[in-house]
């Protein structure tokens, strides 16, 4: 399986921090992940408050271990509340069940990694996401 290099993480990120400031949108912050749930990439805008980290991290992380994105785990935790309880459980609580927790699919569909954003609404949080992942040639389940 294929892996978001170091050099391409950070281009998501820079892409994501820059759709953020292009659009008016509270500080971000933004963290990479590889198909194992292990950051290879993070940076926090400034004035983004230091807990987003973990908060990014668990977007990401969700999104990569259940192989679905933020938004369809936030569809599932309303149509399946048991189920995504559970799978926290089973995560040690680190699942953060909202947009913003972007799968990343290299140019044959393969998933190499996730994109977890954090700062404004979870929908803007999702766009930044994207924004930064097609910026390193990349598409996006949001």
């Amino acid at each position: 399986m294929g892996e978001i290099s170091l050099n391409k993480a950070r281009t998501i990120i820079r892409g994501a921090l820059k759709h953020g400031r292009a659009q008016g949108l509270k500080p971000l912050s933004v963290i990479v992940l590889d198909t194992g749930g292990h950051p290879k990439a993070f940076e926090r805008a400034d004035g983004a408050s230091p807990g987003r980290y973990a908060i990014a991290e668990g977007k990401a992380y969700g999104a990569v271990m259940l192989g679905m994105s933020g938004t369809a785990q936030r569809d599932r935790a309303e149509a399946q509340a048991y189920f995504m309880a559970a799978a926290n459980g089973a995560f040690g609580g680190k699942v953060v069940p909202v947009p913003g927790g972007v799968l990343v699919r290299d140019g044959r569909g393969r998933v190499i990694g996730a994109v977890g954003v954090t700062g404004d609404t979870s929908e803007n949080d999702a766009a930044a996401a994207l924004a930064g992942i097609e910026a390193a040639g990349y598409s996006g389940d949001a």
